[in-house]
Parts: structure tokens; C-alpha cells; sequence
């Protein structure tokens, strides 16, 4: 099958053309967890003709994730994700180079990964990777598009330092209060909600990568409950320990 085939609704775009599909051809993403993030955001890059996706988990399929991780099927349960989130994605776009990283990845690993990346999706479910890939990025100098969501609640932030804006440390200064936020196995979370905000993610990185309209250092929150969503403009802490001006001036 032609690549003009498969992509011809997004090469027609004028925003895409044959020029930007290439783009995409020739770029790689870093996803970090293919939870219910990660497995909304994989499979449209995938999708989109993303040249090469890196993904790094340390979780197995368990039953309860097939309320909302839809790259998952009943046959994964029990299956090593990165293994099953493979199989699923080579199957949608054999043509997308799938590069697997078992967890857990510790900082120089972090480093490496986010430096052979053009971007990198922080689809993970708990503060301490948050802020250990916040680190990658800061250090590697790569764009992050981070998401979260819980019970009916969605939040999507783009960090690029390139463009002078906030990393996520800069939100989220104090890791002792963030580590006590619920986890959604504590508070619960509806799966399409999850599913909108991964499925962001991976239209916030294809937008990076072809040089659309940046949404850096803009938070956004979403309420689910009554589709109402809320932008805040973030500034860059001077004093953030990780990318405060003492250390990236």
C-alpha cells in the first residue's frame, strides 16, 4: 500500500501537504507509559505516519485496564505492555518503526531516550516519572507534552524550553505534596476522559512536528462533567531547581 494511500486525509490538509508527511516520516516521539495515555496517544501517532516510536512501561496488562486502554485486548492479560502495545501498533502501521525501552528507565536512561527523540509524551501515572522525564527533557532540550487525568478531570501542558517558556517543576515545585495526589486506582477515572486527553497529546506532538501553532507553557484543564475547559498561561520560575536561570540561563 502507497504512503499517499494511507495518508491522503492529512496530506490534503494544506497544514500537512506531502512536505510536512515526510516530516513526520523523519521524526521519532519518546512515550513514556502506555497506560491509558500512552495507549490512546501510540496508536495516532502510529497512525499518522510517525517514522519511529519509543515506548518504555514497567506495568503488565491487568484486566481492570481494559476499562479504558483500548490498544490492549482480552488475549494481552498478563502479557508485558511494551510486548502487547508492539504487537498492536506494528499491526495498525507495520511501516512505523516500534523501539521498546523495559522500565524502569533511571535518569541517564531518561537522558538517552529523550535525546534520540524529537519530542517527548509523558503519559505516565505518577509524580516521581513526571518529574525524572521533566529532568530528560530539560537537560536534552526536547519539547514535553505532558498529560494527566483522574475521575472526570483532564490536564494537558506543553513545555518547551526552546521557545523561553516553564518546565513542569516550574508547576510543580514541591515533589512531597505532588507524590500524596490520589492515583486513579484510589479515586477512579472514566475511560473516554482518559482516552480525550492522550488522544491531545498526540495531536499537541504531530502540531510540534510540523511547526503548527505551539501551545508552550499553556496548561489546559478540562471537566469532563460538564465539557468545560479552562487555559492558564504559565511563566518560568527563575528559581526552579531544574530549570531555573542559574542552571539554564
Amino acid at each position: 500500500m502507497s504512503a499517499l494511500a494511507r495518508y491522503r486525509r492529512q496530506i490534503v490538509l494544506r497544514e500537512v501537504g506531502v512536505n510536512g508527511q515526510q516530516l513526520l516520516r523523519d521524526s521519532s516521539v519518546l512515550i513514556v507509559g502506555v497506560g491509558g495515555l500512552g495507549s490512546a496517544a501510540a496508536p495516532y501517532l502510529a497512525g499518522a505516519g510517525l517514522g519511529r516510536l519509543v515506548l518504555t512501561d514497567i506495568d503488565r496488562v491487568d484486566l481492570s485496564n481494559l476499562q479504558r486502554q483500548l490498544l490492549y485486548r482480552q488475549a494481552d492479560v498478563g502479557r508485558d505492555k511494551l510486548a502487547a502495545a508492539s504487537d498492536s501498533l506494528r499491526a495498525l502501521n507495520p511501516d512505523c518503526e516500534i523501539e521498546l525501552l523495559p522500565g524502569p528507565l533511571d535518569d541517564a536512561g531518561l537522558l538517552a531516550a529523550a535525546r534520540g527523540a524529537d519530542l517527548v509524551l509523558d503519559c505516565s501515572d505518577n509524580f516521581p516519572t513526571r518529574f525524572a522525564v521533566n529532568r530528560a527533557c530539560v537537560a536534552a532540550r526536547k519539547p514535553l507534552v505532558s498529560g494527566a487525568a483522574i475521575r472526570f478531570e483532564g490536564q494537558l501542558g506543553v513545555f518547551d524550553l526552546r521557545r523561553g517558556g516553564p518546565c513542569y517543576a516550574c508547576l510543580y515545585p514541591d515533589l512531597d505534596s505532588a507524590e500524596a495526589a490520589e492515583t486513579c486506582e484510589e479515586a477512579g477515572i472514566l475511560g473516554p476522559v482518559v482516552g480525550t486527553i492522550g488522544s491531545l497529546q498526540a495531536l499537541s506532538a504531530i502540531k510540534l512536528l510540523l511547526g503548527l501553532a505551539s501551545e508552550a507553557g499553556t496548561l489546559r484543564l478540562w471537566n469532563a462533567l460538564d465539557g468545560q475547559w479552562r487555559s492558564l498561561k504559565l511563566r518560568r520560575d527563575p528559581q526552579c531547581p531544574v530549570c531555573g536561570l542559574a542552571q539554564h540561563p
